[in-house]
């Protein structure tokens, strides 16, 4: 009688790792209890990187949308977050609210920035915190301890900037801030905090001011974007930056368009496939043209759209180019700039300009 021999085929470990990458944070969170070695991988830099990467990649996106209830005026209406879904990218829907920890406040929504590697910074008045809504993780940072003036008659926290360091893996928040005094003088400070050392420090106010715009993506390789004005600006002078590794701010043009007052037109920064990216528009006109820049090297101007009634706000990219507005009435559209068709997706807000819209990749990372 003949032996039988056992075979065994093992897969190369470098090659299931690459496998497991490309899995949904759920299911990797499931397989956390498989084994101790997997429990350790999944949380080490190179694994959460690959595994961003591979979601961002593959067009792996998942949304958030930010709009109004309750009563049609704006000092009377309250938000609330929902997950955007669509099966087919033709039928979209929203289905149960997002809560957010410590941002409970339906009157005083918090500002969300990010993403960045697939977490938020939130902010609401003097608090801030980091969420990642794949893992649900979610952490409240301390107060500064960035020493104010003692004449100061009350402080207000303004603009908000949030990156990572990829030389020291390390998360950090830029904060600007306003002493004021009851002679209506004001000084400026800017605040750094370090997700590493769970702390913050003073850094140099940059000449310029910030002027936040949340609910874009404005981190792109390492460095933060803000659209700014000079001292005696009306409207938009250039474009700070800030890099998270150096923790230097600089300076940038404004893409070519006519800049004017704040009332004229409108600078939206975003991230566009790896490269910055500005979106210009102006309020005034009724038939609006938009303009999309990327900057690589010098601001190229890669399309303008002209010309299309009832739209107002853009809100960001959908999957396969086509852009989310919000119209004239309120509603939630989709518009394909190669066909010029405009899609009304059956969701509308109760308050104009109040939509919003993030786009995220899914990710591992912790704040431990």
């Amino acid at each position: 009688m003949l032996g039988l021999s056992k075979t065994r085929s093992e897969l190369p470990e470098m090659l299931v790792f690459d496998i497991l990458s490309k899995l949904p944070v759920k299911s990797l969170i499931r397989f956390k209890c498989v084994c101790k070695h997997w429990s350790s991988s999944f949380q080490t830099p190179l694994f959460i990187t690959q595994h961003h990467h591979n979601h961002l990649r593959n067009n792996n996106l998942n949304f958030i949308f930010k709009h109004s209830l309750g009563d049609s005026s704006p000092d009377l209406c309250y938000f609330n977050l929902f997950p955007l879904y669509t099966e087919d990218g033709q039928s979209f829907s929203l289905k149960q609210n997002i809560r957010l920890p410590f941002f409970d406040d339906r009157w005083r929504f918090p500002e969300v920035y990010g993403p960045c590697n697939g977490i938020f910074c939130v902010e609401s008045e003097d608090n801030l915190a980091l969420w990642n809504p794949s893992t649900r993780q979610f952490k409240i940072l301390p107060q500064s301890s960035v020493q104010r003036p003692p004449a100061a008659d009350y402080t207000e926290f303004e603009s908000v900037g949030f990156g990572y360091d990829s030389q020291t893996y390390d998360y950090k928040v830029v904060r600007f801030v306003s002493n004021n005094y009851k002679n209506d003088n004001e000084t400026k400070q800017v605040d750094l905090y370090s997700l590493n050392g769970n702390s913050w420090k003073e850094i140099s106010v940059p000449e310029v001011s910030a002027l936040g715009n949340s609910w874009y993506d404005n981190h792109v390789n390492g460095i933060y974007y803000w659209a700014a004005s000079g001292a005696n600006d009306v409207g938009y002078s250039c474009i700070l930056s800030f890099d998270m590794v150096n923790e230097r701010f600089s300076t940038l043009s404004l893409p070519g368009f006519n800049g004017g007052g704040f009332l004229e037109y409108e600078l939206l920064l975003l991230n566009f496939n790896g490269l910055l990216g500005a979106v210009t528009f102006s309020w005034e006109t009724i038939l609006k043209s938009i303009e999309i820049w990327v900057m690589s090297g010098s601001w190229t101007k890669l399309f303008i759209i002209e010309s299309v009634p009832g739209i107002d706000m853009p809100l960001g990219f959908w999957k396969n180019g086509e852009l989310f507005f919000e119209n004239s009435d309120g509603e939630l559209v989709l518009f394909d700039p190669s066909t010029r068709e405009l899609k009304n997706l059956g969701i509308h807000t109760c308050c104009k300009e109040s939509m919003s819209i993030i786009a995220y990749a899914e990710s591992l990372v912790t704040f431990n």
